[in-house]
């Protein structure tokens, strides 16, 4: 039975994933989610590596290359990544496996079926991976679209507080305290957001890092936060993402 480590920050797209390797490889067993560095090195330090690796290159916590500085990798690995055609082509003029997400059901099929044919790739170091990425930066949006009454208005993004979702809806939180609605899911504007400046609290916020007023425990491992112009006193980040929520409040 072929063993597979999943390490996937964007929960969907990991769901989507486990399901189209199963309709390949009915009898594989999987293994994750995980979605940071940490619980990456974690895992890989204290289990039997895997037959196969699908990484993803942004993880929670930066960038997924920093897993091998602390844990030797022996596994196959393929790429998982949203990086624009540069990067994609210059992955595949060093013959390295990769996924451009959305992941194309047929190109994970000829991913599976190179690594079921014992095919390997050419040695590459890590630097030279790390020198193949620096050209590509992706661009985060500086401000966002809302409308009030028939006017559409512009909102920077240093004027926002946090994100928030409700009954299937988004909103932004000013630092002036006014709400607005944006046309996008939560999981979208998190795509769209520095994530130097902005966390995943969980499924319904993401914060401005100037937002955070207070960091409290609570029971179970878990964190509570306040936020600034928030009435909502219940809003907790779980013990899986505490520690990246720790390192990106530290940075």
């Amino acid at each position: 039975m072929t063993k597979i480590l999943i390490i996937e920050d964007e929960n969907l797209a990991a769901k989507r994933l486990v399901k189209l390797v199963e309709e390949i490889l009915p009898e594989c067993e999987i293994f994750g989610n995980l979605d940071t560095i940490t619980s990456a090195v974690e895992w890989l330090k204290n289990n039997v590596q895997p037959d196969l690796i699908f990484l993803d290159i942004q993880l929670a916590d930066g960038i997924s290359f920093e897993i091998f500085e602390h844990v030797k990798v022996t596994s196959p690995i393929i790429f998982c990544t949203a990086y624009d055609q540069y990067a994609i082509k210059a992955f595949k003029l060093n013959s390295i496996d990769y996924l451009l997400k959305p992941v194309d059901p047929e190109e994970l099929k000829n991913a599976l079926h190179k690594f079921q044919s014992g095919r390997k790739a050419p040695e590459i170091t890590l630097d030279q991976i790390k020198t193949l990425l620096q050209p590509v930066q992706k661009v985060y949006k500086n401000r966002f679209l809302v409308k009030i009454g028939e006017r559409i208005q512009t909102i920077a993004i240093e004027e926002i507080c946090y994100f928030y979702s409700e009954d299937k809806v988004t909103f932004l939180m000013t630092t002036q305290g006014k709400k607005f609605i944006v046309d996008y899911t939560l999981d979208e504007v998190e795509t769209m957001l520095n994530p130097e400046s902005f966390f995943r609290l969980n499924r319904k916020y993401i914060s401005a890092v100037d937002a955070i007023k207070g960091v409290f425990t609570y029971s179970n491992s878990r964190l509570k936060i306040q936020l600034d112009q928030c009435a909502d006193h219940d809003i907790l980040i779980s013990r899986e993402k505490m520690q990246s929520f720790k390192n990106w409040l530290g940075q």
